[in-house]
């Protein structure tokens, strides 16, 4: 039996990804952004999940969330699935960031940074990540005039490279990013052409599979299959100027693996 976190877990992938680990056996630890939101995981609860509970576009709240992790004690695996997609304003939280920003990239770097450390790491990225900016200019968008989709896209390119930063600095830690793919949920909308459930497998299998596949790390996954990331992902000195970009924006280093 595992131990997994899967965060933004009250709906979607989220939601789908913590029924299927309850169902294989394993012990889940669900996230909701609020306590009205929790109500949403009650059945789960009822099954015998744990919950935590922090509004993830907070840097606060975030760090809270950590904190209520570690109290339950070591996570063997971590799915970072809580995320906002395009927005049509820029809707900066508490520290001034956008929203797309701080739920997509600074609050998996925190976690990533504050929880004990797991044996594996998911990361759920998007294939539009492809036309992620890797310049890593005006983050904020205080210069830009605000673009929804060039903002997603970017905060997906970085959580990849966060994901492939990982695993090349914490070499005991298995960290892979997927591509969910374009499924029907809420935020990819009722008419969205791919399987619900090959949107969640991939995550439940490198979060708890012992298969020699599973067990890689620094790759880039969808639907089960091994894909190419682009080159930007890939090169340590971009992972290393976002990773210290990231430390610099919330004031929180990454460990170094031996501490």
């Amino acid at each position: 039996m595992w131990r997994v976190l899967v965060t933004g877990s009250t709906q979607g992938l989220g939601r789908a990804t913590a029924e299927e680990l309850i169902n294989r056996g394993h012990q889940v630890v669900v996230h909701a952004r609020n306590r009205d939101r929790a109500s949403s995981v009650e059945a789960l609860t009822a099954r015998g999940a744990h919950l935590v509970v922090g509004d993830l576009s907070s840097q606060q709240q975030t760090r809270e969330v950590a904190d209520q992790v570690n109290q339950l004690g070591r996570m063997d695996a971590v799915v970072h699935n809580a995320g906002v997609y395009s927005e049509e304003q820029r809707f900066p939280g508490p520290e001034g960031h956008p929203r797309v920003l701080t739920v997509n990239v600074l609050a998996p770097y925190l976690l990533t940074a504050l929880i004990e450390r797991p044996d594996r790491l998911i990361y759920l990225t998007s294939d539009m990540h492809m036309g992620g900016d890797p310049s890593l200019t005006d983050l904020d968008w205080t210069i830009r005039s605000w673009n929804g989709v060039q903002a997603y896209r970017d905060s997906k390119l970085f959580l990849t490279t966060l994901a492939f930063a990982i695993a090349r600095r914490w070499p005991g830690v298995r960290s892979n990013a997927v591509d969910p793919g374009w499924v029907p949920t809420r935020m990819g909308g009722p008419h969205a052409p791919d399987d619900l459930k090959m949107g969640y497998r991939t995550q439940v299998w490198l979060a708890t599979s012992d298969e020699p596949d599973a067990s890689t790390s620094g790759s880039y996954w969808h639907h089960g299959q091994h894909l190419r990331a682009p080159a930007s992902a890939t090169d340590p000195h971009f992972q290393d100027t976002l990773v210290g970009t990231l430390a610099r924006l919330t004031g929180t280093p990454l460990p170094t693996p031996s501490s």
